[in-house]
């Protein structure tokens, strides 16, 4: 899957209002506090029709996203402090929380790397800030990639969690191609509850996550 930007479309005026967007993050980093229409879709329609759909006697048994956590690897950082802060700056702006630096638990002399050299950058979304970011996911981000035909259904870890690598932070809004020091991709994945891929895969289909279909391969 490639994550190249697509050219906006060109556009005659119009009298029409344009579609609401996913709240961005803030140059500072703040989310702003409205609440997301992904997660009220959530809790008035997609818990019904998964309980429904699996049988669940208690609403408790029904699936829902517990978290959303980001990864950048950052190899080419050893030795170039600037790069690390550059990638640190870019996912604030996507996440609207500062990441935190992942360190190596091993030395390895060929890659001159040492045990605590900072190798990567997290962030963890929770609440209101993982509902907006999974809404802007879906919504604004993958629409984005060039020749997009979904995400694959094969990337469930058999616990009901999905990962999905992007080849490039450009496809977030809040990135401009100007002010980047270089393209670089990132990890995204979906922490469920579900205890198995199908109800997992239930659950996001349910919320929008636009998987590949059969004739997609």
């Amino acid at each position: 899957m490639t994550t190249e930007v697509k050219a906006p479309p060109k556009t005659s005026p119009s009298k029409r209002k344009p579609a609401a967007a996913p709240p961005q993050a803030t140059s500072t980093g703040a989310m702003p506090k409205v609440p997301s229409l992904l997660q009220e879709r959530y809790e008035k329609t997609v818990k019904g029709e998964l309980r429904k759909q699996f049988d669940y006697r208690n609403v408790m048994q029904v699936p829902r996203i517990e978290k959303i956590v980001l990864n950048i690897g950052m190899g080419e950082s050893i030795g170039n402090a600037k790069t690390m802060d550059a990638a640190a700056n870019d996912l604030a702006m996507i996440t609207g929380q500062r990441p935190v630096v992942t360190k190596s638990r091993k030395a390895i002399s060929n890659f001159r790397l040492r045990v605590g050299m900072p190798i990567g950058l997290k962030v963890t979304l929770r609440g209101q800030q993982m509902w907006h970011f999974l809404e802007k996911l879906v919504t604004v981000a993958l629409p984005r990639i060039r020749d997009f035909q979904g995400i694959p259904e094969r990337s469930f870890d058999g616990r009901g969690n999905y990962s999905l690598g992007l080849k490039e932070q450009l496809v977030f809004p809040e990135i401009e191609y100007d002010k980047i020091d270089r393209l670089r991709g990132l990890e995204v994945t979906i922490v469920t509850t579900a205890r198995t891929d199908e109800e997992g895969r239930a659950l996001l289909k349910s919320l929008g996550m636009p998987f590949r279909t059969a004739q997609g391969g």
